[in-house]
């Protein structure tokens, strides 16, 4: 019961539905899911946290940097069943439609360039 708990409570939140939907694409720096959201870098750490422990993503540090990508077909059926339905039912929603426009752009970008730039360095 407890993973369900865990993942109905990640799925409860349009940001982490919004980088869920971005993640779509591939793995993702968090500089660029920060840009994404037009949040502050210490909530979206707290969005990830929560989607991390909801396995729901899975996450690699690199160096200074932080990426965050879907978990791969080792995932728990319920896992991949709840990201698909996800996936399924935003796809044609207008906020996926510009956070992909946007995503665009952020992808454009030089990632440490990004990632300094936040970080004020």
């Amino acid at each position: 019961m407890r993973d369900v708990l865990d993942v109905t409570k990640a799925l409860a939140d349009g940001s982490r539905l919004r980088v869920l939907m971005a993640l779509g694409g591939g793995e993702l720096c968090v500089c660029q899911i920060v840009e994404l959201l037009q949040l502050a870098p210490s909530t979206v750490s707290k969005h990830m946290s929560i989607l991390r422990q909801a396995r729901l993503v899975e996450s690699r540090k690199d160096g200074r940097w932080m990426y965050y990508r879907l978990p791969d077909q080792d995932a728990p059926r319920a896992i991949g069943e709840a990201i698909a339905w996800v996936q399924r039912h935003l796809a044609q929603s207008p906020q996926t439609q510009r956070d992909a426009k946007k995503l665009q752009e952020i992808l454009a970008m030089d990632p440490e360039k990004l990632c300094k730039r936040q970080n004020g360095s």
